[in-house]
């Protein structure tokens, strides 16, 4: 029996409506046995996935990759939405139109008679009305940093929190004299308790992450960086030692610092 193909939504309805139901058509009885089965939990790593490629895109500065990738995490929003419609729950009307309310609400000096000078005071502003919206007075100035974000990001936005009371240094000294602190912790601990290096490691970790912001630094985009820098001249060590016909699993870790330090010399 031939199976009987289901024409796909119209390419002359509106691109996102067209999105909405090609994935509803996607999630029918009978449509992808794949997509049928996700869940919003099985999903978590895909949408984890796309924005991260979203910001490779971004950095690339490559404007085609970027439109692609944003259609990947456009789908991911559409995706959860209609998993949310099925159960009677939302639909991506709802999303829309939450996240327009929001975003007039907490601009009244663009779409009300506030009076902003600066980003600074816009932010000021901004979590003045957050915490008004919430209808209580929140328990700690930590709340509504997400325990889902990556550990540098969520360390910046911990430490900017607290910055906002003054608990934070007025000068990088003490800073970089409390990254020094953190590392002979760290040495004092090598060797004993596993989970005692970790702890001391995350605090290394966490001040040299306050070293980035004291410095206006993004730490996610600083460590992004120094991981592309060694993956380029690793690449180029490699194309190097295959060049000469060196096997680089036995070369030794002098050999291999002298092929990196060649690397580098050359503008790697």
């Amino acid at each position: 029996m031939l199976a009987i193909m289901r024409p796909a939504p119209s390419a002359s309805l509106p691109p996102l409506e067209r999105l909405r139901l090609v994935v509803a058509h996607l999630r029918a009885p009978d449509g992808c046995p794949w997509d049928r089965e996700q869940t919003h939990a099985s999903l978590r790593a895909g949408l984890l996935e796309e924005a991260h490629e979203v910001i490779d895109a971004i950095n690339l500065q490559d404007d085609a990759n970027l439109r692609e990738e944003l259609g990947d995490l456009l789908l991911q929003v559409v995706f959860h939405a209609q998993i949310a419609t099925e159960e009677g729950r939302f639909d991506l009307n709802a999303v829309a139109h939450e996240i327009c309310e929001k975003l007039v609400r907490r601009h009244p000096h663009v779409f009300g008679t506030d009076q902003c000078a600066n980003s600074d005071e816009v932010l000021v502003r901004w979590d003045e009305i957050k915490r008004a919206e919430k209808g209580h007075t929140t328990e700690s100035l930590l709340e509504g940093i997400s325990k889902g974000l990556p550990a540098l990001i969520r360390s910046q936005k911990t430490q900017k929190k607290a910055a906002k009371i003054g608990f934070d240094w007025d000068s990088l000294p003490p800073v970089l004299e409390k990254i020094r602190e953190e590392l002979r912790e760290v040495e004092a601990e090598l060797g004993g308790d596993p989970c005692r290096i970790e702890e001391e490691i995350g605090d290394l970790l966490f001040s040299v992450v306050n070293l980035a912001r004291k410095t206006g630094t993004d730490a996610e985009v600083a460590l992004q960086g120094a991981v592309e820098r060694f993956s380029s001249r690793f690449r180029k060590m490699e194309a190097l030692a295959q060049e000469r016909s060196l096997p680089l699993e036995s070369l030794g870790l002098e050999k291999l610092d002298h092929l990196w330090d060649e690397v580098k010399r050359a503008g790697a």
